[in-house]
């Protein structure tokens, strides 16, 4: 139950009945940006007065005046110029945490997305090495929001689009050659400029080197480069595969580039924009500032990207007559479309910022404005020691892979740390600090938190063993005994995770679950702290096993809420921490 989507429709069927026929979609039940105003706020006076043809304070009043009679509402304020405020009764609340404890780990899980089907394309490195930290972080990010889509009730496909029929998949044949002439003895020397340097690529030449002996070895470029294109492509999959399965990371579909060219779904789609007149021959603009040196104009194939919300329009072939990578992308969203996905996500890069308008302008105009893409951008992560800058064992020749660092510190730190900064914001990843037990740490932070609380459960079956620790059990408890300010407002905490996994997947962003359990953490400590402090508020207390089987629900409710949330991030709730 999300409890601010209730109240909104309570507020809204009570405006409906003193002025019917408002358009309500402007109104709002959320909790009060400070505590101290209430439980929820709402903005429905502020909206609906002028349709309503009243002052907002006096339909702020009317609508006050209703809402003070509902069982659940303590109090009612008026405040400004219209808001509303509600305090909630404390039953109200016990039956919340009724619900959590019912719902187990399913607490929050919605049909807000009324099962529609969803694409979340994410990763999609260029098939021509291991990936490095920063796909690390796309996709954790593509993995997460997926789960969490799922979660808010909508039907999701994980894809990852496989680059391979552009010329890096080309070097990268020419680079597997030469290891391959590595293979058979000869001395190949510095790697020469513009070919990959890295040693991932000496056993896909000794392998070939196995297989086919000398036989490419002074063979016509044109005879091998397809033969080591599409076995180097293969074995890049493999490794790539195997890394993503490393970081818990499994992609439902591959569509490759290649085969959307080679089966003329390249031409088709921009046919399509042809016959719509959306394609021509022109000369772009010059850029804007100092003109590259080797920029001049000449005619070209372009699309009327300005037409959809681009700055320009776009260039659709090279100057050999070669489509652009973006011809490919064109077809291969309109594919995507095709097979049943109007909603459309793509995580990619920071570097790749450029790219978005043109992207989106393209997809509005082969699907006719039925369709929509939202890109998320990935941020660079800067790999810290110590807080200093620090390089890791460099298997791919230049750069750091994703899987040194999950080897490093294990595939939960890496998903959950990843996902502790919204992805257009840089992101600090310091080997040190993710491996220390403190607050400062957040994934050691939450599964403490998760496993403290197990910890009390198993203590409390060791005290009274005829005691039923299951949800459903403690559901039935004496609810009503947790009067601590502190027990009151985690209850609340816990009421609130189904409107944060809505409102998270509504805007795509699954960095707000990561904030939402570290304060639920937080909240869980402190009370925990309290009861050192104070031994009446412990959670076991010999002499009064009523009170105890009450904060044993609000114990087993908050391990649940974690585990949900984690589970989200592919991350394991610890119920112990060794």
């Amino acid at each position: 139950m999300n409890l601010f989507k209730y109240f909104r429709d309570e507020i809204v069927a009570i405006a409906e009945r003193i002025v019917p026929g408002l358009d309500t979609a402007r109104v709002t039940a959320e909790p009060p940006r400070e505590a101290e105003h209430g439980d929820v706020a709402t903005n429905a006076a502020m909206v609906l007065a002028k349709p309503a043809g009243m002052k907002p304070r006096d339909l702020a009043e009317k609508l006050a005046a209703d809402l003070r009679a509902h069982p659940a509402v303590t109090a009612v304020e008026v405040a400004g110029p219209g808001f509303i405020n509600l305090r909630l009764s404390e039953s109200f609340w016990f039956e919340r945490l009724a619900d959590v404890l019912a719902a187990g780990e399913d607490w929050g899980s919605s049909e807000a997305g009324g099962g529609h089907r969803i694409n979340v394309e994410y990763v999609s490195a260029n098939p021509t090495g291991p990936m490095h930290i920063g796909h690390a972080r796309g996709a954790v990010v593509g993995d997460a929001l997926a789960a969490l889509l799922e979660k808010a009730g909508f039907a999701v496909t994980r894809e990852y689009y496989i680059n391979d029929a552009g010329g890096q998949v080309d070097v990268l044949a020419r680079s597997t050659h030469l290891r391959y002439r590595e293979a058979l003895g000869e001395a190949i020397g510095a790697i020469p400029e513009g070919l990959y340097p890295g040693d991932y690529l000496v056993p896909v030449g000794q392998a070939l080197a196995d297989r086919d002996g000398a036989r490419w070895r002074d063979a016509p470029e044109a005879e091998w480069l397809p033969v080591f294109r599409a076995h180097a492509v293969e074995a890049m999959l493999a490794m790539i595969r195997e890394d993503l399965a490393a970081l818990g990371v499994k992609h439902d579909v591959f569509t490759s580039e290649r085969a959307l060219v080679e089966g003329g779904k390249v031409d088709a789609a921009l046919a399509f924009l042809a016959e719509r007149g959306l394609i021509y021959e022109g000369v772009l603009e010059p850029p804007k500032g100092k003109l590259p040196d080797d920029w001049e104009p000449r005619p070209q194939t372009l699309f009327k990207a300005t037409q959809f919300g681009d700055d320009v329009d776009r260039p659709l072939k090279k100057s050999d007559g070669a489509w652009t990578y973006f011809a490919s992308d064109i077809a291969y969203h309109l594919d995507k479309y095709r097979r049943g996905f109007p909603a459309m996500i793509d995580v990619w890069g920071a570097d790749h910022g450029g790219y978005v308008k043109r992207m989106q302008a393209a997809v509005k105009a082969v699907t006719e404005g039925a369709g929509e893409l939202d890109v998320k951008l990935c941020q660079m992560v800067n790999l810290l020691k110590g807080g200093q800058p620090y390089r890791m064992s460099k298997r791919a020749g230049t750069f750091v892979t994703l899987r040194d660092l999950v080897d490093a510190v294990g595939r939960d730190v890496v998903r959950f740390i990843m996902l502790t900064r919204k992805n257009d914001a840089h992101l600090d990843f310091d080997l040190d600090k993710v491996l220390e037990q403190s607050r400062d740490n957040p994934v050691f932070y939450v599964q403490y938190a998760h496993a403290r609380a197990h910890s009390v459960l198993r203590h409390a079956e060791a005290m009274w063993p005829e005691v039923e620790t299951t949800g459903a059990a403690l559901a039935g408890g004496p609810l009503a005994r947790l009067t601590d300010p502190a027990e009151l407002a985690l209850i609340k905490a816990l009421a609130g995770w189904p409107r944060l996994v809505e409102s998270a997947a509504d805007a795509h962003e699954p960095h707000r679950v990561a904030f939402y359990l570290y304060d639920l953490a937080a909240a869980f400590h402190g009370l925990w702290n309290k009861g050192k402090d104070e031994a009446r508020l412990r959670f076991l207390l010999e002499d009064d096993r009523e009170l105890s089987l009450a904060r044993l629900g609000l114990v087993r409710a908050l391990a649940s809420v974690i585990a949900s949330g984690l589970s989200i991030f592919g991350v394991e709730p610890r119920k112990e921490m060794r």
